[in-house]
């Protein structure tokens, strides 16, 4: 596979509009390239592409999201730069796999399986759950997300959405009840003071507690009036999903809260074959290799805690990027990439 056929790879993926629930077409695409670079290919179960070159005691597990967040961006090459929804967040990283591994071809004593996995996005993880469920534990994992071709992803942060409910029954606004929508912002504001109490001497990103608040509306049929909010809660490792939770319930007195995303945060280990071989392919290359954590959290959150073992996340691109109107890809930091990683297979 030359390069223009690695561009045309990944130019062809993000032809195929995959919002999450909506992959099915990238995933049939995905499946005849990989079967015709001579992987054995199928769609499994849940939806997912999967691609399993070679074989043997050892498996190096490849797991990106096909799927992407709404709105197509049509694919284009502009001074270097290829445009499409998804080129950054994740199948620019997913092509990265197809094509370092279809370069390094079957190594001796592995099995590499490359797996293009459904509804990331929609934060169900369907696909990477379903992985986790029905695989048996590889030797080395690695997640497609974007990291920068010289940067390796430690670590992603936790998640749960609030969902808040609370209703009353009308009153003239000229009285004395408070509205509905006041008691909604009572309890935002009580969650802002939570965060803020929470992260006093706590000044790393990685290591705080981060509000966000989603979506608030108000609707009344004549006799009662209700307001229902989501907010997002990005959890540090510190934080388990439960004692938020529990605090929130009882911060929200007469209101109903539920919750949904439930992700604990995860940061892997970096003293393993895996890290080192990613330090020694990067300066191959000719750069300085570097550790980072992310705000956000991935399919590393579920399969990280599940399999345990060497796993990093990895991939090209600039993930301040995605989901937005100009998410693009240097075609010559995909390229970087794809060395970095086939230098990486090898040495495992």
């Amino acid at each position: 596979m030359d390069f223009s056929d690695q561009v045309q790879l990944l130019q062809g993926l993000l032809e195929q509009y995959s919002p999450s629930r909506e992959e099915s077409g990238a995933v049939a695409y995905l499946v005849a390239a990989m079967a015709a670079l001579g992987f054995e290919a199928q769609r499994d179960e849940a939806g997912n592409a999967v691609g399993v070159l070679g074989s043997g005691p050892d498996t190096i597990m490849l797991l990106g999201h096909i799927d992407t967040v709404p709105g197509f961006i049509p694919p284009q090459i502009i001074d270097g730069k290829l445009y499409g929804r998804g080129a950054v967040d994740a199948k620019g990283p997913l092509a990265t796999f197809v094509a370092a591994a279809a370069e390094t071809g079957p190594l001796p004593g592995a099995r590499i399986v490359v797996v293009g996995a459904v509804e990331e996005e929609a934060a169900t993880s369907k696909g990477a759950r379903h992985i986790a469920a029905t695989w048996p534990r590889p030797t080395w994992c690695i997640i497609g997300e974007p990291s920068g071709w010289d940067r390796i992803t430690l670590g992603y942060k936790g998640r749960v959405l609030v969902h808040y409910t609370f209703s009353r029954s009308m009153s003239h606004t000229a009285g004395q009840e408070r509205a509905a929508a006041e008691t909604a912002v009572d309890f935002w504001n009580q969650v802002r003071h939570y965060a803020t109490h929470y992260n006093q001497d706590r000044p790393g990103m990685f290591d705080q507690l981060d509000p966000s608040l989603r979506q608030i509306q108000t609707s009344s049929d004549g006799f009662e009036e209700k307001v229902e909010m989501v907010i997002g809660l990005r959890l540090p490792t510190e934080l388990t999903v439960a004692s938020v939770e529990a605090d929130l319930d009882h911060m929200a007195g007469p209101a109903r809260v539920t919750f949904s995303s439930e992700e604990p945060a995860f940061k892997a280990e970096k003293n393993n074959s895996l890290v080192r071989a990613f330090l020694g392919a990067v300066r191959a290359v000719g750069g300085t290799p570097r550790f980072t954590v992310k705000s956000g959290t991935a399919d590393m959150n579920i399969i990280g805690p599940h399999w345990g073992g060497p796993i990093v996340a990895y991939g090209p691109g600039d993930s301040t990027l995605d989901h937005t109107p100009q998410e693009h890809l240097e075609l010559a930091e995909y390229r970087k990439a794809i060395e970095v990683l086939a230098q990486v297979l090898r040495s495992l």
